[in-house]
């Protein structure tokens, strides 16, 4: 909340830096509280109006380290693919699925996507 609080201050746009600065960090749990941080990702502005952003920075932790970090950003891609079906299909569409890790991510986001 905190993290969310100071991005909300100066304005998401200016904090992706900041952002993807803890997205990169060697700790999963810095790396974690990026991603739920900014839960729910497409409620901040800045995210609404370009939910790519939120999804590049989010689909790199499918293949991360620590499943705790891919849960949450599968969790977070989720939540962001009620309101961009399209966009979250277009990303898990790239993914290669060879890895059960990628599949536990794969699972959690695509949830509520229908096949088309």
């Amino acid at each position: 909340m905190v993290f969310d609080n100071y991005c909300a201050k100066i304005g998401y746009e200016a904090a992706l830096p900041i952002i993807e600065k803890w997205f990169a960090d060697k700790s999963a749990n810095i790396r974690r509280a990026a991603s739920e941080g900014l839960r729910v990702w497409t409620n901040r502005e800045h995210f609404r109006e370009h939910p790519e952003t939120a999804i590049a920075l989010l689909a790199p932790h499918k293949a991360d380290e620590s499943e705790y970090v891919r849960k949450s950003a599968g969790n977070a891609l989720r939540d962001i693919s009620k309101k961009f079906p399209e966009l979250v299909r277009l990303e898990l569409g790239t993914w290669d699925l060879s890895s059960k890790q990628v599949q536990q991510v794969y699972k959690l986001a695509s949830k509520f996507l229908t096949t088309s």
